[in-house]
């Protein structure tokens, strides 16, 4: 079944513990944290302090996606009891297998990052070594930016080569996903998505993230 990631760069930050029980609460399966270098991106987000915090203050896994220059000089770093995945943009690696061999070194699950501009073939001989393939949906650096439609194409495509070379990574879509476009990223072959001000904006945020888990069914 497909995953919801909600993604806490949309959240409140004065009572972010609070803000991740309730996702937690309406049945969320990842937290997604978008860190950001300021360099790589436009923006500063959080950094490794704000991971650590949360480690033991929820149940849910950690997708760490690290929108930042450099990435192997902090990897480490960002490894806590509760990370599932750590996320490399191809645009930031310039030895991308060396990368994510280093994240799996560490013991858990490697994924690259494509922004809209850059095409999947440039992920064409390190497919067979990612766990997860992340499809950025808008440009990368701010929250609450409206869905670029060509990724949809892009999904589709990489699911195609999925599924001729038999791969098993996942798909997942992150940018401008809410309750009308799901269920057409889900037909398209996205495993797992990310969803910020979609899922922190509402007025009931547990009631949200299941009404996108009953789309994700």
């Amino acid at each position: 079944m497909a995953k919801l990631a909600p993604s806490i760069l949309s959240a409140d930050f004065s009572k972010l513990g609070a803000d991740i029980a309730l996702i937690e609460e309406g049945g969320a399966d990842v937290i997604h944290m978008d860190i950001m270098d300021g360099t790589f991106v436009p923006n500063i987000s959080f950094g490794v302090p704000v991971v650590k915090a949360m480690v033991g203050k929820t149940g849910l896994p950690f997708d760490i996606h690290l929108m930042i220059e450099h990435p192997d000089d902090i990897l480490e770093q960002f490894m806590t009891p509760q990370t599932e995945y750590i996320v490399v943009h191809q645009e930031a690696c310039k030895h991308l297998h060396r990368t994510i061999q280093h994240i799996k070194s560490l013991g858990c699950k490697a994924g690259v990052a494509l922004n809209p501009a850059t095409p999947l073939i440039m992920l064409e001989d390190i497919l067979e070594d990612v766990d997860l393939v992340l499809i950025m949906s808008v440009n990368p650096g701010f929250g609450g930016q409206k869905y670029i439609p060509v990724a949809t194409e892009k999904i589709k495509a990489l699911d195609a080569v999925r599924k001729a070379r038999g791969l098993k990574f996942e798909i997942e879509v992150d940018g401008g996903v809410n309750l009308k476009n799901c269920a057409e990223l889900k037909a398209a072959g996205v495993d797992l998505f990310v969803a910020g001000s979609a899922v922190f904006g509402a007025e009931d945020v547990p009631a949200r993230c299941r009404e996108f888990k009953e789309i994700l069914k």
